[in-house]
């Protein structure tokens, strides 16, 4: 049996399309998964190399830094020196590394009212060991409640756009808290 020029040409098209589609299948589309999965976390940065935090809410700021006493991780350093909250300071900690954006949105610098970013929820400004900072200012609610507008390491200098990213409203109950609740001795 003898096949035709155009049987050999479409078999031709089709093992060489199957090839592609393997090709994409196990190499180029999970790497595009994990820059995705990447891109939606905040920061790349990991829990043990946060070295101080600082939290400012509407009406107080707060200081930490890390200890090297393994019973009490965290010391508060304003507006009080003395021993901070372990378990508050972990639930926020843990926030900052394990969170992801839900969503991410550019609007005009104008529209940051709209957004409650300029009188935010709360301000957290991360250092870590390697001397880098990290800042996250937390806006209001979106439409349904569930999300937090917040801005992520904004830029240092005005300009006409912003991105916004959608992030979870544990944040919230992460800085919106009683002053006695920061730290140890009032548990």
């Amino acid at each position: 049996m003898k096949l035709k020029n155009t049987t050999w040409i479409l078999l031709g098209i089709a093992i060489i399309l199957g090839i592609g589609v393997y090709v994409y299948e196990l190499q180029i589309n999970p790497q595009q998964e994990q820059i995705e999965a990447t891109n939606k976390q905040l920061f790349t940065f990991e829990e043990d190399d946060i070295k101080a935090l600082t939290i400012q809410s509407k009406d107080q700021t707060y200081k930490f830094e890390k200890t090297s006493d393994e019973n009490q991780p965290w010391q508060m350093k304003e507006p009080q020196d003395t021993v901070a909250n372990d378990a508050v300071i972990s639930f926020l900690t843990n926030l900052l590394v394990t969170s992801e954006s839900e969503r991410s949105l550019t609007v005009p610098e104008n529209q940051k009212k709209d957004y409650g970013l300029e009188k935010p929820l709360g301000t957290i400004i991360i250092e870590l060991d390697n001397n880098k900072q990290h800042k996250i200012i937390l806006g209001q609610p979106n439409f349904q409640g569930e999300l937090l507008y917040a801005q992520i390491d904004p830029p240092s200098s005005s300009s006409e756009e912003i991105t916004l990213n959608l992030v979870p409203k544990n944040f919230q109950y992460a800085v919106d808290r009683q002053p006695e609740e920061w730290t140890k001795n009032n548990q």
